[in-house]
């Protein structure tokens, strides 16, 4: 199973995907991991990994990953299942940290979401819905912008279902989840 979880920033994203990763686990045993593509850069971004911590509890492996996501799933237990936290962060390091061209970065992604399937990891992908609003005047945002929904279209073309949290809620753009895999 691959899921995509999207939203707005503090929209119950990451703790339904959490949920769903639990939930995963306890019908399929196995290691419950968790993949980290943020860097404590400043003290608001150590602030909220330290919260996310938290807030997930204890029994996750945290593998923190800034660019080599194939290279981490790789390493992964087959059956697990595994939490990709967040692609919006690990979009801007492809763009403005890393020697990977775009396509180099989408052929990573193909790669992720092939070893998820191999392997036959529960893999729920999140990221952020950041081009819903008015669009930037700026060439270097407008780009990032272009980039990261190249990059959900990617995973969601591999994924079964595509889930939007709004306020808490989901809403299913692409399958669903049935017999209780919800």
């Amino acid at each position: 199973m691959r899921v995509f979880v999207s939203g707005g920033a503090r929209s119950g994203k990451s703790a339904y995907a959490e949920a769903l990763v639990r939930h995963y686990q306890a019908r399929q045993p196995g290691k419950r991991y968790y993949l980290a593509t943020a860097a404590a850069g400043d003290r608001e971004m150590a602030r909220r990994i330290a919260r996310h911590r938290r807030d997930r509890g204890a029994g996750w492996i945290t593998l923190e990953v800034s660019l080599d996501l194939l290279g981490a799933v790789t390493n992964i237990e087959p059956g697990s299942s595994v939490l990709l936290d967040c692609l919006t962060l690990w979009a801007s390091q492809v763009r403005y940290a890393s020697p990977l061209s775009e396509e180099e970065a989408l052929a990573m992604l193909r790669g992720v979401l092939e070893e998820a399937r191999t392997r036959r990891l529960k893999l729920v992908l999140v990221s952020n819905d950041i081009n819903q609003g008015m669009p930037m005047d700026d060439p270097a945002v407008q780009g990032y912008q272009h980039f990261l929904e190249r990059v959900h279209r990617e995973v969601i073309a591999g994924c079964m279902c595509a889930v939007q949290v709004v306020a808490g809620v989901p809403i299913y753009w692409k399958g669903h989840l049935l017999n209780g895999d919800e």
